[in-house]
C-alpha cells in the first residue's frame, strides 16, 4: 500500500494511536503488539486521494460522551472484519436516519474497493473466506451484481436479494436526486430573466411573460393526456415527436417537487370559480430620509422619454376619435337590430294569428306554447305536444309545466301593410342565436266551447300520426336553431345516405360537410366525415374533384386543428383500400389539404403516406396522382431536413415503370422541387451535380451495354431544370436590383423559349410575370454584350463548372447510340435557347471549338482507332445541339462550314465516319434541314479528293429515307449519277448502296428506271468484271432492299442477276473470293426466299440459283450447304404444291398463305443456326 493511503479499517481515534505508537517506537518506547494475522485491507483506489478520511470529526469523541462506542469506530471495524453486507446495511440506516458517515459513502463509492489482486498475495496475507471477487468493469455496489460476478457459488440466496433490494433502493434514491436537480434548474426564477424583457412584461399586460421549462414540461404533459382522452391519437403521436425529450407515461418526468395538477378539461371548468383565501395583512410604515436618496443621472432623459411626442400625440388622439365614432355607431346599429327583431317577432306572431275565420269568432282565450326545450337533444318544438289541449304532465314532451293563457298582444292589430313590406326583407337575412334564452310563446286561438279536455283528447286521436318509431320522433321535433339543425342533421344524414341512388350521392356533400362543420360532437363529425369518404363506392373523376372541393371548403372553414384531427384521419383509413379510385381520392386529398395543414404534419404525416404510396402503390393513376401531390407538398414544406427525402423520391418517381408518373414527375413534381432548392441554395451545389455525377456513372457502367432508358430518364430530369436554373441566374444578376417595371415594357417574342412542357416550367411563371422577365431580359443580355461576367456567380457556375463537366461527359458517350446522342443533343438546345444567343455564341461555342480544333493536323493517328475526338458524340452533339438553336442565315453557314470540315477531316483521316453518320441522321428527321445537308453533300460530290467524294457517296444512303421523292430526282440522283462515273472505281462503288436505298423508297417509274440502268452498267460492263469489291456490294445491296423493293424490280432485276453471279461464281478460282461472294449470295437468298416469288421466276431463278450455290458450299461450308438443302427442298415443295393447286383465282391467296407460312417457319429456323451439322439438315424438314 502506498505509503499516503490511508487504511479504511481504522477510525480516527485507532489511526491517532497508531501515530502516538509509531512516534514511541522512533523514541524506542515500545507500544502494542500489533496482530501478526490481522485481516488482509482491500488495495484503495489510484484515484483516492491522500489524507482519506482523516479529517473527518466522526471519531472525534467527546468527554461527555466517552462511555459511547463512535460510529465511525463501528464502521472501521465491519469494514476492517470484512462484513461488507453488514456495513451497507449499516450505512443505509445511517442514511435514511440522516447521519451519513464520510467513511462507509466514500468506501462503497470506490470501485477499487471492491476489485480482487491480480497478483498472488503474500502468505501471511491469505485471502478471506467471502472476500469479493472483482466485477467484470469497474462498477461501483450500486450496480454490482453479485450473482453475476461471483466465482463463489455458495452464496446465500438471501444475502443476494439482500443487495438487489439495496441496489434498488439506490437507485430509486439516485434518480430522486437528479430529478430533484433538474426541477431546481429548470425553475429559474425571475431574476433569471433580463430586466428589459421584466419591464415589458410589467407595462404591457397584454404581453405573456415568458414560459418556464418546468412550466413548459407541465403543460405539455397536460395536453398530451387531453389529447389521448378525446381520441386525438395522430396529434398526441406528432406532440409527443416533436417534444422527444420528455416521457409523457410519468409524472416525475415533469419534476420531483411538484404535484400532479387535474387535467385541462377539470382546470377549464373550475377556472373563475375558485375562491382565493384571504390572509392576514399588516401595515408596515417604511420612512426614507431625502438626504440619504440619490440624484439618478439619468432622471432628465426618462422624464423627456415619457413625454409624449407631438406626432404621437397626434396618431394617438386621431385613433381615439375613430374608436368613439365606431363605437358610437356599434351602438346604434345594436339598438336598430333590437327593434327589426321585435318587429319580426310580432309580425311572425300576427301572420300565426291572422286565420281567414278568426275574423268571424267571438273573442275567445288562446292557450300559449312555451320554447323550452332541454339542450342534452338539442332545441325542437315538438309538434306532438299540440295533441293535448289540457296540461297532462305525464304526457307532455315538451313544456315542463303549464303556463296560463293571455291574451294576444294588441300591437299585432296595428301593423300596417307598409311595415310588413319593410319587415320581409330583414326577416330573410335573420339569424337567430342559439344561446337566445328568451321564452317566447305561440298563441293558438280556442274555441269557446264546453267540451272537456278529455273528449278533445279522445277526439284528436283520430288523427293518426306516427310518433312512435325513429323517423316519427325526428318528424314530430321541428329545430328553430342552428344548434338542433345541427343535430338533427347529424342524426338523420347516416340513415338518409344509403337510401340514395349512387349516381346522385354528390348531391349530398354539401348537406354532409355543412353539418360536419358545424356539429357540436366529435364523434358524429367523424363519422359524417366518414360517410364523405365513404359516399360512393368507386367515385369518378367529377365525383372526387366534388369531394376533394368541398375538403377544401371544410379545412377553409374549420382550420389546421380541425383538418388534422378529423380530416386527416379519414385519408389514412383509405390509403390502402382495394379499389384504386379510393386511394385516388386519398391522394388527391393529401395536395388539396396541404395548404391548410400545420407545417409539421406537411413534413411528417402528409409526407409519409405519400411516400408510402408511390413506392407500394400499384395503380398507375394513384402513383401519378401521387407525384402531384409531392408536387404541392414541396410547395409548403418548411423543414430543410427534408430536402434529402424530397430528392430521393424525385429519382424514385424518376426510374417509375409507368410513362404517366414520369409525365407527371416532369409537370409537377420537378419544378416544385427546384423552386425548393433554389431557396435552399443547393440548386446548384447538390441538385444538379449529383445527377450530373449518376450519368456519368451511367455512360461508366454501360462500356459492355448502355442503359439507353435510365440515361433517358436523368437527362430529361436535366433538361426541366434549365428553367429554374435560368431564373435562378436572373434573380441573382448584378443587375437584379435594377429591374423595375417602368413605362411600357417590349413584349417577349415567342420563340424566344422553348415551349415549357408545363406552366410550372415557365421561365415568366417562375420569376412573377412576363413584363419582369421581360425587364430582366433586357438587362441580361446588355449584361452579357458589354459588361461581361464579372462577379456574377451563379452565371459563372454555368459557364465554368457546368459546361465543361457537360462537355467532357459528352466525350465518353457511344457515338452509335442514337438515342443517347439525341438525348444530350436535345439538353444542349433548350440550354442554349434558353440563355439566349449571346450566350451561346460567347460562352458555348468557344467552348466546343477550342476541344473540336478542325484541322487535319488535330485528327492525328488515333483517329483511326475511333479515339480521335472528331470520331466522338461530340461532334453529332455540337452540330444538333448547338449549332441548331437559331435559324438565321450566318447559323445555317456556320453549321454547313462545320460539317463540310468534318466530312473532310474524317476522310483525309481515314477515321471512322460514325460521328458524321450520326449528325446526318440527327438532322436528317428534320426536313427543314434537307436541303442544307443536301448543300454539304454537293460539297463532298465536287471535292477534288476521291477520299471526299466516297464519303458523300456512303452519306447519301442514310439521307435518302427521309427526303421527299421531288428531292431525290432533282438533287440526289443526278449527285449520285456524277458520282457513279468517277474516275475512281472506289467512288463508283460506294454509290451502290445509296442506288438501292433509293429502288427500296422511291415509287417513280421514271426514276426506278434511271437507277436500274445504273445498276445495270455496273453488272454487264466488261471493265467490272474483275471488281470483287463491286460485286460484293452489289449482293449485299440486293439481299438488303430485295425484300422491300418494288416487285417488279425484284422480279425482273433482282433475281435473274442474282442467279447470274451465282453462275459466275462458280467458275472463281480463288476460294477466299469465292467464299466470300458464297457467303453474300447465301444471305440474299435467305431474305428473298421469305418474299413471294412466281413458279416461272421459281422455276427458272431462284432453283438454279440455289443449286449453283449449293455446288459452292460444298467444297467451301459444308454447314451451309445443309441449310441450303433444306431450301432447295422447301423450294421444290412448293413448285409441286402450286401445280396440283385448283382454280387459278384462289391462287393468289393460297399462293400468299404459303409464302407467309414458309417466311415464318424460315426465320424461326434460322434462329436455331449452330454449327451442329445434324441439326442443320433437319431445319428445313417437314413435319410428317
Amino acid at each position: 500500500m502506498a505509503a499516503s493511503s490511508v487504511n479504511p479499517f481504522l477510525s480516527d481515534s485507532d489511526e491517532e494511536s497508531d501515530r502516538k505508537m509509531g512516534r514511541n517506537k522512533d523514541a524506542g518506547t515500545p507500544g502494542p503488539a500489533v496482530p501478526e494475522h490481522s485481516p488482509p485491507s482491500l488495495l484503495l483506489s489510484p484515484q483516492q486521494e491522500p489524507g482519506y478520511g482523516s479529517g473527518s470529526g466522526a471519531g472525534v469523541v467527546k468527554a461527555a460522551e466517552a462511555q459511547r462506542v463512535p460510529l465511525d469506530s463501528i464502521a472501521a471495524q465491519l469494514l476492517r472484519d470484512q462484513y461488507i453486507l453488514t456495513a451497507l446495511e449499516f450505512h443505509t440506516e445511517l442514511q435514511e436516519a440522516g447521519r451519513e458517515l464520510p467513511r462507509l459513502r466514500d468506501y462503497f463509492s470506490n470501485p477499487g474497493n471492491f476489485e480482487r489482486q491480480m497478483s498472488t498475495p503474500p502468505k501471511d496475507l491469505a485471502p478471506v473466506p467471502g472476500q469479493l471477487n472483482r466485477a467484470g468493469s469497474i462498477s461501483t455496489l450500486d450496480s454490482l451484481d453479485f450473482a453475476r460476478y461471483s466465482d463463489d457459488g455458495n452464496r446465500e440466496t438471501d444475502e443476494r436479494l439482500a443487495v438487489l433490494e439495496f441496489e434498488l433502493r439506490k437507485a430509486k434514491e439516485t434518480i430522486q436526486s437528479l430529478r430533484a436537480n433538474l426541477t431546481q434548474a429548470a425553475a429559474f426564477t425571475e431574476s433569471d430573466v433580463p430586466l428589459q424583457e421584466r419591464k415589458n412584461y410589467k407595462s404591457s399586460p397584454e404581453i405573456q411573460e415568458a414560459v418556464k421549462p418546468l412550466e413548459k414540461r407541465a403543460l405539455n404533459f397536460l395536453v398530451n393526456e387531453y389529447l389521448l382522452k378525446i381520441n386525438y391519437k395522430l396529434t398526441s403521436i406528432t406532440f409527443s415527436d416533436e417534444n422527444d425529450d420528455q416521457d409523457f407515461e410519468l409524472w416525475d418526468d415533469v419534476g420531483l417537487n411538484i404535484p400532479k395538477p387535474p387535467d385541462l378539461l377539470q382546470m377549464y371548468r373550475e377556472y373563475g370559480s375558485h375562491a382565493t383565501s384571504s390572509k392576514e395583512m399588516i401595515d408596515v410604515a417604511v420612512g426614507v430620509d431625502p438626504k440619504d436618496l440619490e440624484v439618478l443621472p439619468y432622471d432628465k432623459e426618462l422624464a423627456a422619454l415619457q413625454q409624449p411626442q407631438p406626432q404621437e400625440a397626434k396618431t394617438v388622439q386621431e385613433l381615439q376619435d375613430q374608436l368613439n365614432i365606431l363605437n358610437n355607431e356599434k351602438l346604434l346599429l345594436a339598438s336598430q337590430i333590437r327593434q327589426l327583431k321585435s318587429e319580426i317577432e310580432i309580425f311572425k306572431q300576427h301572420n300565426l294569428t291572422a286565420a281567414p275565420e278568426s275574423t268571424m269568432l267571438p273573442p275567445a282565450t288562446s292557450e300559449q306554447v312555451p320554447q323550452m326545450r332541454p339542450m342534452d337533444s338539442g332545441e325542437y318544438l315538438d309538434v306532438r305536444s299540440f295533441e293535448n289541449d289540457s296540461c297532462h304532465p305525464e304526457k307532455e314532451e315538451v313544456n315542463s309545466s303549464c303556463l296560463t293563457d293571455t291574451n294576444i298582444d294588441s300591437s299585432i292589430h296595428s301593423i300596417d301593410p307598409s311595415t310588413v313590406a319593410t319587415l320581409i326583407p330583414h326577416d330573410k337575412k335573420e339569424t337567430k342565436s342559439t344561446t337566445d334564452t328568451s321564452h317566447e310563446t305561440i298563441q293558438f286561438n280556442k274555441p269557446n266551447r264546453t267540451l272537456s279536455p278529455a273528449f278533445h283528447q279522445a277526439l284528436l286521436s283520430f288523427c293518426r300520426m306516427a310518433t312512435d318509431s325513429r323517423l316519427g320522433v325526428e318528424v314530430s321535433r321541428i329545430a328553430d336553431s342552428e344548434h338542433s339543425v345541427m343535430l338533427m342533421l347529424g342524426r338523420c344524414l347516416p340513415h338518409i345516405v344509403p337510401n340514395v341512388l349512387l349516381a346522385k350521392r354528390e348531391e349530398l356533400i354539401p348537406l354532409i360537410l355543412c353539418t360536419a362543420c358545424l356539429h357540436p360532437e366529435p364523434k358524429e363529425r367523424d363519422q359524417l366525415l366518414h360517410i364523405l369518404f365513404n359516399l360512393i363506392k368507386r367515385p369518378d373523376d367529377e365525383q372526387r374533384q366534388m369531394i376533394l372541393t368541398g375538403c377544401v371548403a371544410f379545412a377553409r372553414h374549420v382550420g389546421p386543428t380541425r383538418v388534422e384531427a378529423e380530416l386527416l384521419p379519414q385519408c389514412w383509413e383509405q390509403i390502402n383500400h382495394k379499389y384504386p379510385e379510393r386511394r385516388l381520392l386519398v391522394a388527391e386529398a393529401c395536395g388539396a389539404l396541404a395548404p391548410y395543414l400545420p407545417k409539421e404534419i406537411r413534413s411528417s404525416l402528409v409526407l409519409s403516406m405519400l411516400q408510402q404510396m408511390l413506392t407500394e402503390d400499384k395503380a398507375d393513376l394513384v402513383r401519378e396522382a401521387v407525384i402531384k401531390s409531392l408536387g404541392i407538398i414541396m410547395a409548403y414544406i418548411d423543414d430543410s431536413d427534408k430536402y434529402l427525402q424530397g430528392f430521393e423520391l424525385q429519382m424514385s418517381a424518376l426510374s417509375d415503370p409507368s410513362e404517366r408518373v414520369i409525365n407527371a414527375t416532369h409537370q409537377v413534381f420537378l419544378p416544385a422541387f427546384a423552386a425548393w432548392t433554389t431557396e435552399l441554395g443547393k440548386l446548384q451545389s447538390h441538385l444538379i451535380p449529383t445527377l450530373l455525377n449518376n450519368i456519368e456513372k451511367i455512360i461508366r457502367d454501360g462500356e459492355h451495354g448502355l442503359d439507353e432508358h435510365k440515361l433517358h430518364l436523368h437527362l430529361s430530369a436535366m433538361q426541366s431544370l434549365i428553367p429554374p436554373l435560368f431564373a435562378l441566374v436572373l434573380k441573382n444578376a448584378p443587375f437584379a436590383s435594377k429591374a423595375k417595371l417602368q413605362g411600357e415594357v417590349p413584349q417577349i417574342e415567342v420563340t424566344r423559349f422553348p415551349r415549357p412542357a408545363s406552366p410550372l416550367q415557365d421561365v415568366a411563371t417562375i420569376i412573377g410575370s412576363r413584363e419582369q422577365l421581360s425587364v430582366l431580359l433586357q438587362l441580361y443580355d446588355n449584361q452579357l454584350e458589354h459588361e461581361g461576367t464579372t462577379g456574377w456567380d451563379n452565371l459563372l457556375w454555368v459557364v465554368n463548372q457546368l459546361l465543361p463537366h457537360l462537355i467532357e461527359t459528352v466525350g465518353n458517350i457511344n457515338v452509335t447510340s442514337t438515342s443517347c446522342v439525341h438525348d444530350f443533343s436535345r439538353y444542349f438546345w433548350r440550354l442554349c435557347r434558353t440563355f439566349g444567343k449571346i450566350f451561346t455564341n460567347t460562352k458555348v461555342k468557344p467552348q466546343f471549338q477550342e476541344i473540336l480544333r478542325l484541322s487535319e493536323e488535330a485528327v492525328d493517328v488515333s483517329a483511326t482507332a475511333g479515339n480521335g475526338v472528331l470520331t466522338k458524340a461530340t461532334v453529332p452533339i455540337y452540330a444538333t445541339g448547338v449549332l441548331t438553336c437559331y435559324n438565321q442565315e450566318e447559323d445555317r453557314k456556320l453549321l454547313v462550314g462545320f460539317l463540310e470540315d468534318v466530312m473532310t477531316t474524317l476522310s483525309l483521316s481515314h477515321a471512322s465516319l460514325d460521328s458524321l453518320k450520326a449528325a446526318f441522321v440527327e438532322l436528317g428527321a428534320n426536313p427543314a434541314y434537307h436541303e442544307l445537308l443536301l448543300t454539304v453533300l454537293w460539297y463532298g460530290v465536287v471535292h477534288t479528293s476521291a477520299l471526299v467524294r466516297c464519303t458523300a457517296a456512303r452519306m447519301f444512303e442514310l439521307l435518302v429515307k427521309g427526303v421527299n421523292e421531288t428531292l431525290v430526282a432533282q438533287r440526289v440522283v443526278p449527285a449520285l449519277i456524277t458520282l457513279s462515273s468517277d474516275p475512281e472505281i472506289s467512288v463508283r462503288i460506294a454509290t451502290i448502296p445509296a442506288f438501292g436505298t433509293i429502288m427500296e423508297t422511291v415509287t417513280q417509274r421514271e426514276l426506278l428506271e434511271r437507277v436500274k440502268m445504273q445498276l445495270a452498267s455496273f453488272l454487264e460492263d466488261p471493265q467490272y468484271h474483275d471488281q470483287h469489291s463491286l460485286y460484293m456490294e452489289i449482293i449485299k445491296t440486293f439481299g438488303r432492299v430485295g425484300p422491300n423493293a418494288e416487285p417488279r424490280f425484284r422480279d425482273e432485276f433482282v433475281l435473274p442477276n442474282l442467279h447470274k453471279l451465282a453462275i459466275s461464281n462458280n467458275q472463281q478460282a480463288i476460294d477466299t473470293k469465292r467464299l466470300d461472294v458464297a457467303i453474300q449470295l447465301f444471305e440474299a437468298y435467305s431474305a428473298l426466299s421469305c418474299c413471294f416469288i412466281s413458279e416461272e421466276l421459281m422455276v427458272n431463278h431462284f432453283l438454279p440459283g440455289l443449286k449453283c450455290l449449293r455446288i459452292d458450299m460444298e467444297h467451301l461450308s459444308p454447314e451451309h450447304e445443309v441449310i441450303l438443302n433444306s431450301m432447295i427442298k422447301e423450294c421444290e415443295l412448293k413448285v409441286e404444291n402450286r401445280t396440283v393447286q385448283e382454280p387459278q383465282s384462289s391462287m393468289s391467296i393460297a399462293a400468299s398463305l404459303v409464302s407467309e407460312d414458309t417466311k415464318t417457319r424460315f426465320l424461326n429456323k434460322m434462329g436455331q443456326l449452330s454449327t451442329s451439322g445434324a441439326m442443320l439438315a433437319n431445319v428445313f424438314q417437314r413435319k410428317k
